[in-house]
């Protein structure tokens, strides 16, 4: 796992935060200076703070968990989207449905409805409805995949919440924090830090800053899914390896069974023969 240096932070723009009096004074550890009446974020600070969110998603999507990801900015997005998508982990994009983690099981429930909908599509059902009930039943479902599409595959409350910009989304973070769910978020100087387990301090409105992060952050999680898989195949070959020696071992078991029997017959077939002798001396 590489981790952006100073460098490669202060090309994307990550330094800049908000203007002066926007900001949350929470936010003081992580703030450099201050030039022209707006913050500048300390970067080294950024880049271990980042390293360390790194290293525990990478631990969290080693042991087959997931991650929720969460960006409903405008510039942020399509990124998400693709980022996300391409470590094949769930993600919010359009407005955060209140409830999403306390009240899961009624959005599992809305996801279903959308399976019930394809189902019918493919048996054969939806065709025999009406015009009017197929458009309400294909907006419905449009609708539904628009708003839970991607969190589709999501059978179960994830394991961490990653949200770019923590003041935006903060009822995504506030259900987090409820249900005990590690947050990860990139938290601007206008944001407050307290309710952020993992806390990456940066510049959370440019794209070039959103898209830096996002990368190494992905990067660590297609990591410790790389692992998984990797220990995954050992286990099976370990197991693999074991039944082919539990023969083996009965093999050699019936043998030395087999041993121990004609050594026992030999012993008494000895043991039997002066016995027999004995009669024809006195003779």
């Amino acid at each position: 796992m590489s981790t952006p240096n100073f460098d490669q932070l202060l090309e994307a723009g990550c330094h800049f935060g908000h203007m002066k009096r926007k900001w949350n004074p929470a936010m003081a550890p992580y703030i450099f200076m201050e030039r022209n009446g707006i913050h500048i974020i300390d970067l080294y600070k950024t880049q271990a703070k980042l390293e360390e969110a790194a290293a525990a998603l990478r631990n969290i999507a080693r042991g087959g968990k997931k991650i929720l990801f969460v960006a409903t900015k405008k510039q942020a997005k399509e990124l998400l989207a693709e980022k996300a998508s391409s470590v094949n982990m769930p993600y919010v994009i359009e407005r955060w449905p209140g409830g999403m983690l306390t009240n899961f099981p009624t959005i599992r429930k809305a996801v279903k409805k959308m399976t019930t909908i394809d189902k019918m599509t493919n048996d054969g059902t939806f065709d025999n409805l009406s015009k009017r009930e197929k458009l309400q039943i294909t907006r419905q479902r449009a609708k539904l995949e628009k708003n839970l599409g991607s969190i589709a595959d999501l059978n179960r409350l994830p394991s961490a919440l990653f949200v770019v910009d923590v003041l935006k989304e903060h009822i995504a973070v506030a259900e987090a924090n409820r249900l005990g769910i590690p947050v990860f978020g990139i938290v601007d100087t206008n944001s407050n830090p307290n309710n952020i387990d993992f806390v990456i301090p940066a510049n959370d409105d440019a794209s070039k800053s959103i898209e830096l992060i996002l990368d190494t952050v992905c990067a660590s999680i297609a990591e410790g899914l790389e692992e998984r898989k990797v220990e995954k195949a050992d286990e099976k070959a370990s197991a693999e390896q074991t039944e082919e020696k539990a023969p083996r071992r009965e093999r050699r078991r019936v043998a030395r069974r087999n041993e121990e029997a004609e050594v026992k017959e030999t012993v008494a077939v000895e043991a039997e023969a002066p016995a027999a002798e004995a009669p024809a001396e006195e003779a």
